[in-house]
């Protein structure tokens, strides 16, 4: 509208938990009087799936949504006219609103090509014979609420598997491991607590191997079935040092597997969406290939390990998704402004692309950096957001 100078969406700040007050302003700046119906204040919280399908050889599009938010307001005006239509006056003007978010789990903000899970402010500005003004901020949720001293998670994990090597009749070793998980939760940024083991009676080189792997499963409830889809990605992964015939050898991940900011573990929040994360150990038998395994659980909190008693509390901040895992590889084309027309010589120019939106997720703070081997691949170039404390909100 001409006579809008500036319409604006503001918000206290860009996270938040389950249960908080979410509050913020609706900024109008305007340069002459007019008639004004309303201001509406829209809160919405859902998920989407979306993906094509091959059907009988035609090629179709299946869709679902899962609600978690739909909350409405009116800042300024009335919902039903009674009498004349109120002017709002020129000048800038700031209408605050304020929305108490649901207790209840709500599922992390996430974005994939897949499915994405989104939460926003809509405002409309409802001018009577005009085409309203309409205007979306998009916030993240923190959750679902996981925390690393939750009893079931303190609980270490053990495993153990051995196997007798032979050559035709003949017996020649046994090669053994156990393993040993301290717990089973992890916030991104801290490091994965696995000892093992390795006892190689037999005449191969051994190698131990670890693998952290994400999986995703998509859901669409449509026909008696429905339809599901799944991906995986490899999050970080570790190759040993060769252990020698004859030789015993223990190992200790407390250095070498520090998890990269990513979504955290999701189970029964939402039903169209699922991420859990399976740690995989295995020693690999060079000669041979007759490997050994050991599959973890494991879970990604949203609330980090504390020591009991003491006054050091992990220092939280809010980060990115890396790249390589299913939440940090796509980003809707909504949200991105690539070229940019300058003004110069009739054409447009490659500029950065600039990304408007992006979720972030809960990090455990590092006192000294990582060293970012070719083992543990993480994105260092996101940005981080403003810290929180992780027991303000559980």
């Amino acid at each position: 509208m001409d006579y809008i100078r500036e319409f604006d969406i503001r918000l206290e700040k860009e996270m938040y938990y389950a249960g908080e007050m979410l509050a913020g302003h609706v900024i109008l700046d305007t340069v002459e009087n007019f008639k004004l119906k309303a201001i509406r204040v829209l809160l919405r919280g859902k998920a989407h799936a979306e993906w094509k399908v091959v059907v009988s050889g035609d090629r179709r599009t299946v869709k679902d949504d899962h609600v978690f938010i739909d909350d409405r307001a009116v800042i300024w005006g009335k919902e039903k006219l009674e009498g004349n239509m109120p002017i709002l006056p020129r000048g800038r003007h700031s209408f605050p609103f304020r929305f108490q978010l649901p207790e209840s789990a709500l599922a992390c903000s996430f974005e994939s090509r897949s499915c994405t899970v989104r939460y926003y402010v809509k405002v409309t500005v409802d001018i009577p014979y005009a085409s309203p003004p309409q205007g979306m901020k998009y916030f993240t949720i923190i959750g679902p609420h996981i925390d690393c001293m939750d009893e079931q998670y303190l609980k270490p994990l053990m495993g153990a598997d051995q196997r007798a090597t032979c050559c035709l009749c003949c017996r020649r070793g046994v090669v053994s491991v156990r393993s040993n998980l301290e717990r089973s939760a992890y916030c991104c940024g801290e490091s994965i607590r696995l000892k093992a083991d390795i006892d190689n009676q037999s005449d191969e080189v051994l190698r131990i191997r670890l693998k952290l792997v994400q999986y995703v499963e998509f859901f669409i409830d449509r026909g008696v079935l429905g339809m599901t889809k799944e991906v995986n990605h490899t999050v970080l992964e570790y190759r040993g040092d060769p252990i020698s015939p004859n030789t015993r050898s223990k190992f200790d991940s407390s250095s070498s597997l520090v998890v990269p900011v990513m979504p955290p573990t999701l189970i029964g929040v939402c039903r169209l969406l699922q991420i859990y994360y399976v740690l995989k150990v295995w020693v690999e038998m060079e000669k041979s290939g007759d490997d050994l395994h050991m599959n973890f659980p494991i879970t990604i909190a949203t609330c980090p390990f504390r020591i009991p008693n003491s006054n050091q509390q992990p220092k939280i901040e809010y980060e990115m998704c890396c790249d390589h895992v299913e939440g940090g590889m796509y980003i809707g084309p909504e949200f991105l402004l690539g070229q940019v027309y300058d003004g110069t010589m009739g054409c447009v120019e490659e500029g950065e692309t600039v990304v408007l939106y992006r979720p972030v997720y809960v990090c455990v703070k590092n006192k000294a950096k990582t060293d970012q081997s070719s083992s543990t691949r993480t994105d260092d170039s996101t940005p981080k957001s403003p810290q929180r404390k992780c027991d303000q909100k559980a």
